[in-house]
């Protein structure tokens, strides 16, 4: 009876080892469908082939939108997020998350853009006061709104906004039920070319429309080897994408709802996708953006954006 205990309990301590070491070689990777280098990453196979060598697998877990992404990786359900818009980890701050900036993607203002019909009587900033627009909460766009209706002297009780998703806000603006329609790439092009829409304002001069990519801070203190495989697999993605445009329209095209190659090409025109590490120093729009949520009472409690950790690669 004794040998049998001795024998349960082995196993059952070589099953928790096991585990723990099964868990410790699993990266889980958090993304959306605007996550294009990780995207590519993804289908292509870059990263799984990297960490493959040093006994690392990958998993890829989808998330509708960058919110509930964060929120993932905050409960460790994540250990790495994909880029989100620059609004994102704000509110993700002002939750109390533990995140650190590993990497992010240089400003593409025309990336974002206030859109209406070709035949709007809307002509300017000013012209949107007392319409109704589309816009997604929380997103790049959001504040995008915001600071184009600050230029215009204007406030955002001067507006309605209308909650949805970009694929409800382009059908919004479509069928007439609302007048304008804030939103990012591949939306803004696939609009235009489709819709016949016509671009307002883009964020140039008004959001610089940075994406971040985040890591909970205990991974990145444990692993920064593995963040140093990402980042240079990311930053070998970004020329890869700007130097064969048409092979990644390829790939990304049937996973953009088969938009036509020519619209993702062009789409992906406005994103520089240009890969830094973060320094604390680059954090000055994010304070304007936390501070803007604050201010329209969407934020429970102001934030210091510095006030979270940076990841850098390593230089040789």
């Amino acid at each position: 009876m004794r040998n049998i205990t001795k024998t349960i309990l082995a196993s059952l301590l070589f099953s928790s080892l096991l585990a723990s070491a099964n868990a410790e070689e699993t990266l889980r990777i958090g993304y959306q469908k605007s996550s294009t280098l990780l995207t590519l990453i993804k289908q292509r196979g870059d990263l799984d082939k990297a960490l493959a060598d040093r006994g690392i697998k990958v998993t890829w877990h989808e998330f509708t939108s960058g919110l509930p992404l964060l929120e993932a990786l905050n409960l460790n359900n994540v250990d790495l997020s994909a880029d989100v818009a620059d609004t994102v980890p704000v509110f993700a701050q002002a939750a109390g998350a533990d995140l650190t900036y590993y990497a992010r993607e240089t400003p593409s203002p025309e990336a974002q853009a206030i859109l209406v019909p070709a035949n709007s009587s809307i002509k300017s900033l000013q012209d949107l006061k007392g319409k109704k627009i589309a816009v997604t909460k929380a997103a790049g766009s959001h504040y995008l709104l915001i600071a184009a209706l600050q230029k215009a002297g204007l406030k955002f009780s001067d507006v309605t906004p209308a909650w949805l998703t970009p694929a409800d806000g382009r059908a919004a603006l479509e069928h007439g039920s609302v007048d304008a329609w804030v939103t990012w790439e591949p939306f803004v092009t696939s609009s235009k070319v489709e819709q016949h829409t016509r671009v307002l304002v883009s964020g140039k001069g008004l959001a610089s429309y940075q994406r971040y990519y985040l890591v909970s801070t205990p991974y990145a203190q444990k692993h920064p080897e593995v963040l140093g495989i990402v980042y240079k697999t990311l930053d070998h993605e970004a020329q890869w994408l700007k130097a064969h445009p048409t092979d990644a329209a390829k790939i990304l095209s049937p996973l953009w709802g088969n938009l036509p190659l020519a619209t993702v090409e062009q789409a992906n025109q406005q994103r520089s996708y240009q890969i830094e590490p973060v320094n604390k120093s680059d954090l000055a729009e994010q304070q304007k953006i936390a501070d803007a949520f604050y201010q329209a009472k969407l934020l429970p409690k102001a934030i210091d954006a510095q006030d979270v950790g940076t990841w850098q690669p390593q230089t040789k």
